[in-house]
C-alpha cells in the first residue's frame, strides 16, 4: 500500500506574474507583435496619450492616459504634457500594474509618450517592488541628426532611466541597417521578433526550476549592486560553445558597452547531450570577452531528451555610464 501524501508538500504552485506593457506608438505596435509571436505566461498592455492609435491594437488590456487633459489626441512630443497625464492616471496605473512582478517596458525614444513614460512607469513600479525591465529603440542616427528637441528627448530620457538603475535593454534601430534590402515593415518586425525572444529568455529562465536555480529573488539580488545592466541571450550548436557566446554579446540589436567592473548571471539550457566540459567552456569564453568579471552566477538547466541546440541568457551588469547615449548618437 502506498504511502499517504505528506501534506506540508502538498502546496500550490505560486507561479510568476509577468506583463509587457509598450508605451506610445512604437512600444504598442512591438507588443502587439509580441502577442501575435506568442507569450501565453505574460499579459500584454497598451499606454497611450493617443486614442486613436490605441484603438487600433488588438489587445484586451489598453490604457488612455490624459483623457481629461489631452483628450486623447496625444501629447505632441511635450514631455511635461505627457507627465501630467501619467500623474492623472497614476492610481489607474497602479491598479492594473500592480499585481506583476515582473513589468516589460518597451518605447521607441524620441517622440514624447514613450519617452516620458519609461522613466516614470520604472520609478513608480519598483515602489510597488516589481521588477521593472525597460526596452527602449533607440532612434536612427540620422533622427538625431536633424531634430534637436528628439535629440534631447532620448538623452534626458537615457540619463533618467539610467538613473533608475538594474536592467535596462537598448536596441539599436541604426542596427537595423544589415537588413536594408528588407521593406520597412519586416524589419521592425524581425526587432519586434528579437525582443520577443529577450522577453521570454528572461522568464523562462526565472520561472523554471534548473539544476542550478536561478529564480526571480536571485535576479534581484544579483542586480542590486550590478548598477546599470542588460540581458543578452543566444541559441547555437552544443559543439560550438565559443560561438554562442560571441553570437549573445557582439552580434545582437542591444547596444551597450561593458565598464571596468562587470557582473554576469549567466544561465545554460540544454539536452542530456550537454557536457561539464561544453558548459565550463561556455563560462570561460564569458569570462574572457567580459575580462574577468568580478562576480558570475551560474544556472544550468537541461531536458531529458537529447538536444544539439543550447540556449545562452545572461544578464551582464556594471555597465559603463553613458554609454548609451554614445551609440543612440546624442
Amino acid at each position: 500500500m502506498p504511502p499517504a501524501p505528506d501534506p506540508r508538500f502538498d502546496l500550490p504552485d505560486p507561479g510568476r506574474s509577468f506583463a509587457v506593457v509598450g508605451l506610445g506608438g512604437a512600444g504598442g505596435e512591438a507588443v502587439r507583435d509580441l502577442v501575435e509571436f506568442g507569450i501565453p505566461s505574460v499579459r500584454a498592455f497598451a499606454v497611450n496619450t493617443d486614442f486613436r492609435h490605441l484603438r487600433q491594437l488588438t489587445l484586451d488590456e489598453r490604457i488612455l492616459l490624459g483623457e481629461r487633459t489631452l483628450q486623447g489626441r496625444g501629447a505632441g512630443g511635450n514631455r511635461s504634457a505627457v507627465l501630467e497625464a501619467a500623474e492623472e492616471g497614476r492610481e489607474e496605473l497602479l491598479r492594473r500594474l500592480r499585481p506583476f512582478e515582473v513589468v516589460f517596458l518597451i518605447a521607441g525614444l524620441g517622440g514624447g509618450t514613450g519617452s516620458a513614460l519609461l522613466p516614470y512607469l520604472a520609478n513608480l513600479l519598483k515602489e510597488t517592488d516589481a521588477l521593472p525591465v525597460p526596452i527602449v529603440f533607440l532612434p536612427f542616427h540620422l533622427e538625431i541628426q536633424t531634430d534637436s528637441e528628439r535629440r534631447e528627448n532620448v538623452r534626458t530620457t537615457l540619463a533618467e532611466l539610467e538613473g533608475v538603475g538594474g536592467l535596462l535593454l537598448a536596441l539599436s534601430n541604426e542596427k537595423l541597417r544589415r537588413f536594408e534590402r528588407l521593406p520597412i515593415a519586416r524589419v521592425f518586425h524581425v526587432r519586434n521578433a528579437y525582443v520577443h525572444h529577450l522577453v521570454t529568455s528572461l522568464v523562462d529562465m526565472v520561472e523554471q526550476p534548473s539544476q542550478l536555480n536561478v529564480d526571480l529573488a536571485s535576479l534581484k539580488t544579483h542586480l542590486g549592486d550590478a548598477g546599470v545592466s542588460t540581458l543578452v541571450s543566444s541559441e547555437f550548436h552544443v559543439s560550438e560553445p565559443e560561438r554562442l557566446v560571441d553570437q549573445a554579446l557582439t552580434e545582437s540589436l542591444l547596444d551597450f558597452c561593458v565598464g571596468d567592473s562587470p557582473t554576469a548571471l549567466v544561465h545554460i539550457d540544454g539536452g542530456s547531450n550537454l557536457t561539464l566540459h561544453t558548459m565550463d567552456r561556455i563560462v570561460q569564453a564569458m569570462r574572457r570577452r567580459l575580462g574577468e568579471p568580478r562576480r558570475l552566477m551560474l544556472g544550468t538547466r537541461t531536458h531529458p531528451e537529447r538536444r544539439d541546440i543550447v540556449r545562452l541568457t545572461a544578464v551582464v551588469g556594471g555597465l559603463r555610464p553613458g554609454t548609451l547615449q554614445s551609440a543612440s548618437g546624442v
